[in-house]
C-alpha cells in the first residue's frame, strides 16, 4: 500500500478567549471529499470514506487519541513528539467530511498558535494508506484504504482547494505484527517477476517470509 496525502486549504482557524485570558484555538472545515476528482487526479468513493470515517471515529476520536502533526510527516504512523492538535469531530455532510480539531499546548501546537496569531495561512492534509486503480483517467482509491489521521497542519499558499504533497508516495508500506513498516519492495518484486509462472506462488511466499525477517 502507498501513503496517500490530500491537502485542503479552505479551513477556518478560530480563537476564543476564556475568562482567565487564555485562548482556545480550533480548526474547522472540510477535511476530506468524496466522489470528486481532485487536483491529484484521485477519487475517493463515498462508501469507502463513510466506512473508514466510522472506523476512525470509533477507534480514535471517541477514545480521544485522534492526533495530527505539524508539517508533512514521512510515514503513516503518527509521531507523538510532533503532535500539534487533537481531532474531536469528523462527520459527513454530502460529499464533504467536516472536521474539527483543538490545537494542543504541545511544542508543535504552540508553533501553530503563534502562526495563527501572526496571520499565517494554513491548511490541513489527510494522511492514509491504500492502493489505487485507474478508471476513466482518474486514480480511484480502493476499499483497502486506511485513514491514519484526518488532518495534519500544513502550509502551501499556492493550493486553491485540494492538492497533493506526494513526498512519500514512491514508498510502499505493509502491516507487520500490527505495525506499519516501510517496505523496500523492489528486490522482492524482481525475485517474483523473474521466476517462472509455475514457481511464482512459492517464490512469492518465500520472498515475503524473507522480507518479514528484516523487522
Amino acid at each position: 500500500m502507498k501513503l496517500i496525502t490530500e491537502n485542503i486549504e479552505n479551513v477556518e482557524y478560530l480563537t476564543e478567549e476564556t475568562k482567565d485570558g487564555k485562548k482556545n484555538y480550533t480548526i474547522k472545515g472540510v477535511f476530506m471529499q468524496a466522489d470528486i476528482k481532485n487536483r491529484n487526479g484521485r477519487v475517493y468513493p463515498k462508501d469507502i470514506l463513510i466506512k473508514e470515517v466510522k472506523r476512525y471515529n470509533d477507534d480514535f476520536i471517541n477514545n480521544r487519541r485522534a492526533f495530527g502533526e505539524l508539517g508533512h510527516p514521512e510515514g503513516p504512523v503518527v509521531n507523538l513528539e510532533r503532535v500539534s492538535h487533537m481531532i474531536n469531530k469528523l462527520y459527513q455532510d454530502g460529499n464533504n467530511f467536516i472536521g474539527e480539531a483543538k490545537i494542543l499546548d504541545t511544542p508543535y501546537g504552540k508553533i501553530v498558535k503563534n502562526l495563527i496569531d501572526e496571520g499565517a495561512k494554513l491548511g490541513v492534509s489527510s494522511r492514509g494508506m491504500g492502493t489505487l486503480v485507474n478508471k476513466n483517467g482518474a486514480n480511484h482509491v480502493k476499499d483497502d484504504f486506511y485513514l491514519a489521521t484526518a488532518a495534519d497542519i500544513v502550509a502551501d499558499p499556492s493550493a486553491p482547494n485540494a492538492f497533493v504533497e506526494g513526498v512519500m508516495e514512491g514508498k510502499e508500506w505493509v502491516w507487520n505484527n500490527g505495525k506499519l513498516a516501510e517496505h523496500e519492495i523492489d528486490t522482492f518484486k524482481s525475485r517474483i517477476e523473474s521466476a517462472k509462472r509455475v514457481q511464482r506462488a512459492e517464490v512469492g511466499a518465500r520472498a515475503f517470509r524473507d522480507f518479514l525477517k528484516k523487522f
